[in-house]
């Protein structure tokens, strides 16, 4: 079976490696940058987005940080897809992260296709595509990277940091790294480091796009092509583990596809499949397959227990941030208990922390639809916190 025919009209598409992507805002990351992969790198570009405005005490910043297939477009409508940003659900004029009274940043990771430095980017000593000459890097390498956004940005200390699945990962990381940046912070449905679960599911994604013809090696650009199939069935990888089975069932089921009855052929008879076929579809216009790589590796690496000899204790032991950690009760990709193994380090370290189940049968990506009580927590959490900050600046 071969997958142009699963997923017709791919080869037609117009890639966004073919979007213009000049009027994206970046920064000129000077200040060299010693990767975890012992390469020290310079001069390479960081995109970003904000939102509202930073007020003249610089004491109403929220920056989040995305997910794997996220980017720097939060909210409004994304300049370069034309849908809406990723997480326009909370953030935005009134909404749970109100741009009205906050300035919400967000960059798109290195390693990404957004417009930061990754291994679409021209590299200077070749003037050719990175591909998988781009250096391996970690979530502490992305975090790095982001913090001189921030003193680009003029802004000593964060009202709030935040972030969901990967974004959730480089907020402990953020707050571990850099523990006075950060008044209070957020980590959403995430982990202190991957199960063997989710490095297999991130392996099958992997093996997909390298097991596509197209993908040649990672020398895709250089043709201006992309392995479509093969980043297709990883979106769909992906898209399974972000969903519940009960969220699965009940939304789909086994109904059919615009159809009385089975086909008796491998087009997509079920609701399910058609449906796993458009994410795969419409993932392809807007991200680059060794991006993929590069990521799923970052997050597969991350353990920040690793990073310190009393393991996670330590890892928070200089915390003055303020923390809310949220999971979501039918998220089988990051656990209930793996956010709560959070709380418990945190509360070792003698941190300031509180902890949200929401119960929610949309699985992991619970915190990216339009989910009331998960909104509603953030927002009184920010808002108390804003409170609290600008009593602190006072004294």
């Amino acid at each position: 079976m071969q997958l142009n025919r699963v997923l017709p009209g791919l080869a037609g598409l117009f890639f966004y490696m073919n979007y213009k992507l000049e009027n994206v805002k970046k920064i000129n990351v000077t200040r060299p940058l010693l990767l975890d992969c012992k390469q020290t790198v310079s001069n390479f570009p960081l995109a970003y987005e904000t939102y509202g405005k930073l007020n003249k005490n610089k004491n109403n910043a929220i920056l989040v940080f995305h997910a794997l297939t996220g980017d720097q477009f939060v909210s409004g409508t994304n300049p370069i897809t034309k849908k809406d940003g990723w997480w326009v659900t909370a953030v935005g004029p009134g909404k749970a992260i109100d741009t009205n009274k906050y300035f919400v940043i967000c960059a798109n990771v290195i390693g990404g296709c957004m417009g930061s430095w990754g291994p679409k980017e021209i590299n200077k000593k070749t003037n050719e595509p990175y591909g998988l000459n781009f250096p391996v890097i970690t979530i502490r390498d992305m975090v790095k990277a982001q913090e001189s956004l921030l003193d680009h940005l003029g802004i000593e200390k964060l009202l709030c940091a935040t972030g969901g699945s990967m974004g959730g990962m480089q907020l402990l990381q953020f707050c571990s790294t850099f523990p006075n940046r950060t008044f209070s912070a957020i980590p959403i449905a995430c982990s202190t480091s991957h199960s063997a679960q989710n490095i297999a599911l991130n392996e099958l994604a992997r093996q997909a796009i390298m097991a596509d013809p197209s993908w040649d090696n990672g020398e895709y650009l250089k043709k201006n092509i992309q392995p479509k199939n093969g980043l297709a069935v990883a979106r769909m990888v992906g898209h399974i583990s972000y969903l519940s089975e009960k969220g699965m069932q009940e939304k789909f089921g086994r109904k059919l596809q615009e159809k009385a009855d089975y086909e008796f052929s491998f087009n997509a008879d079920f609701q399910v499949e058609s449906y796993l076929r458009h994410q795969g579809y419409t993932f392809v216009e807007r991200f680059d397959a060794n991006s993929i790589l590069y990521i799923t590796r970052a997050m597969d690496y991350f353990d920040l227990s690793k990073q310190f000899k009393g393991g996670l204790v330590e890892a928070f032991k200089k915390q003055n941030t303020k923390f809310l950690v949220i999971s979501f009760s039918s998220d089988w990709l990051y656990t209930t208990k793996e956010n709560k193994d959070i709380v418990i380090a945190l509360n070792s370290a003698g941190a300031n922390v509180s902890f949200a189940e929401i119960k929610t049968d949309k699985g992991h990506d619970s915190f990216l639809v339009n989910e009331p009580e998960f909104l509603k927590t953030i927002k009184g959490f920010i808002d108390s916190m804003q409170i609290k900050f600008e009593n602190e600046k006072r004294i």
